[in-house]
């Protein structure tokens, strides 16, 4: 019973990561003192923003590391990294050495692998520590990484708000104090403990509590950070924003009282003489929880003897009559997902449809999305929304926090509602286009927001579900390398859709309103005219693959579905 209480801090513990690592979003923060300190173009200074994109190319090197070293080894590597990238940055944007251009770059690049260091190790404590729950886990705590950058604007605020330097000084330390915080629980990590089905409905309540923190703890963020004018108003919001942080605490809290009273107070009342007894209802549960677990260890990988003989005959080579099928039809069923859960070495992931499509959705939806917030200081300021930068960032990222928490939604209402992920997957892309769209024949205020309200909760909805359908689709065990595999789309993305925009902005500012210093400005509607319209496009072909990829895995799911039914009536 120790150990319940012990895997649910380490949860609190990734909470603590996660909403102290996302440190590539404060880079706007510091970005004109970097560029004078190096006297670089507007050029260069975006290409130090690639790099932290580029991180994730090698992000990969994260789970491959988790082979050979223990968990807190690659938790203290993330951190180390972190310290010197960030800390390296700096020391040059406050004059203490001097360092070329391209050794900036590389400590951008070593800053960016850092958080998908860091990424790993949580995505690997949730999956391990809340197997039958992985995915309201793995949602809760990535969400928090949503609120990284406010974060980290209140303890600027707090200490020193005239120096924007400050933000590469606690990119560098926090997160290093934040994982020497964690250590101890996940040094103290549970062996696997058998959930009987009462403890696992149980867990998904204390999921639905956690939860309902994360959205107070994201509203208060969102709604007091601009309160933040002066230091003592700083300080008092940082404060209660760490409070909030240690909420979650409570949990753990809850379930050592729990145990404690079932030990010392339930127990105690016997009736001596009697033949009557109270029996706690969750110790009757137990006994059935442990004669199925075999059969719910089983159900995740639907690896039961009628699956098995089923898809043999599913299998059988066609005969002569069936080779003029139709080219949709062998779309979709080419090489099919047959069974979830099964794990995919690197080339058998590469080798497979399923992770194309998949990672065509991706780069067309999500990573659209994130280039999206990273143009969104020049979009108004072309539409004459420049006073409005702030409110849009915060727009975009309060919508993009919620998305990642109604990421969680289909696993709370399985039971009336069942539905793919990866049709969830569809679903949360349909409003990207939609914006796009809707942003590409208005350029009003009202438009402006409502699509950027649209992309942030999209892409946070991906971002946060895609580690949970990367686990279902390719394995639970392969998912530090699986994963990070499919957001190289990232970095890739972030280089094509930003040229792609670059190319647009330029061919418009030089025909157009004024020019100021080396740097176009571009201002109008037909700056991101076509940028908007490409980019709408190219969601559509992520929807299109998205509709493709759950039609080609609904019967995998359906299958799932119906023996975890089975093993919960069985028990």
């Amino acid at each position: 019973m120790a150990g319940q209480s012990r895997k649910w801090m380490i949860l609190v513990a990734t909470i603590w990561i996660q909403a102290f690592t996302g440190t590539n979003f404060d880079f706007s923060a510091y970005s004109s003192d970097l560029k004078s300190v190096l006297e670089i173009s507007q050029v260069q200074l975006n290409y130090l923003a690639v790099a932290s994109d580029l991180g994730k190319v090698f992000g990969w090197s994260s789970g491959l590391a988790l082979m050979y070293f223990p968990l807190w080894t690659v938790l203290f590597a993330a951190a180390s990294m972190g310290f010197v990238g960030y800390g390296v940055q700096w020391l040059v944007i406050t004059n203490f050495i001097s360092l070329p251009y391209m050794m900036v770059f590389l400590c951008c690049l070593l800053a960016g692998l850092s958080i998908c260091w860091f990424n790993t190790v949580c995505f690997v404590l949730c999956i391990s520590n809340f197997p039958a729950n992985r995915a309201l886990a793995l949602s809760l705590t990535v969400s928090f990484n949503g609120v990284s950058a406010a974060l980290y604007t209140l303890a600027y605020n707090a200490i020193n708000p005239t120096s924007p330097e400050l933000y590469l000084l606690l990119n560098a330390l926090i997160p290093l104090v934040v994982s020497f915080t964690a250590i101890i629980p996940i040094l103290r990590q549970p062996p696997f403990e058998p959930l009987p089905p009462d403890g696992v409905r149980r867990d998904s309540l204390m999921f639905l509590l956690l939860n309902i923190l994360a959205a107070l703890n994201g509203v208060y963020l969102l709604l007091f950070e601009s309160n933040s004018s002066d230091i003592t108003s700083a300080r008092l919001l940082f404060g209660g924003a760490i409070i909030l942080l240690f909420l979650p605490l409570c949990i753990p809290g809850l379930v050592i009282a729990r145990n404690w009273y079932d030990r010392t107070i339930h127990t105690s009342f016997r009736l001596e003489g009697s033949g009557f007894i109270l029996v706690d209802p969750d110790e009757l549960e137990l006994h059935k929880g442990m004669l199925a677990h075999e059969a719910n260890r089983e159900s995740y990988q639907l690896l039961n003897d009628d699956v098995v003989q089923n898809l043999v005959i599913k299998t059988t080579p066609p005969e002569e009559g069936d080779t003029d099928e139709s080219c949709c039809k062998k779309l979709i069923t080419r090489g099919q997902l047959e069974i979830l859960g099964t794990e995919h070495s690197l080339s058998q992931l590469l080798r497979r449809a399923d992770f194309w499509f998949y990672y065509i959705a991706y780069f067309c939806g999500g990573t659209i999305g994130l280039v999206y917030s990273n143009n969104l200081g020049q979009i108004a300021q072309s539409l004459g929304q420049s006073s409005k930068t702030t409110t849009l960032v915060t727009l975009y990222s309060s919508f993009s926090f919620f998305g990642r928490l109604l990421s969680a939604t289909p696993d709370y209402i399985r039971a009336k509602v069942y539905f793919a992920r990866t049709g969830w997957l569809a679903i949360a892309l349909l409003p990207t286009p939609i914006a796009l769209f809707l942003l590409a024949s208005s350029g009003t205020a009202s438009a402006l927001q409502a699509g950027t309200a649209l992309i942030g909760l999209s892409s946070g909805f991906i971002f946060a579900a895609a580690v949970s359908i990367t686990s279902e689709l390719f394995g639970p065990n392969s998912v530090g390398v699986n994963h990070n595999i499919l957001i190289t789309n990232i970095p890739i993305g972030s280089l094509i859709y930003g040229f792609l925009a670059a190319l647009v902005y330029d061919s418009h500012g030089l025909t157009g309103i004024r020019s100021m210093k080396d740097s176009v400005v571009c201002m109008g509607r037909g700056c991101y005219y076509l940028t908007f319209v490409w980019w709408g496009c190219l969601s559509v072909l992520g929807l299109a693959s998205s509709l493709v990829l759950y039609i080609r895995t609904r019967r995998a799911y359906q299958r799932f579905e119906q023996a975890r039914i089975s093993s919960s009536i069985d028990s």
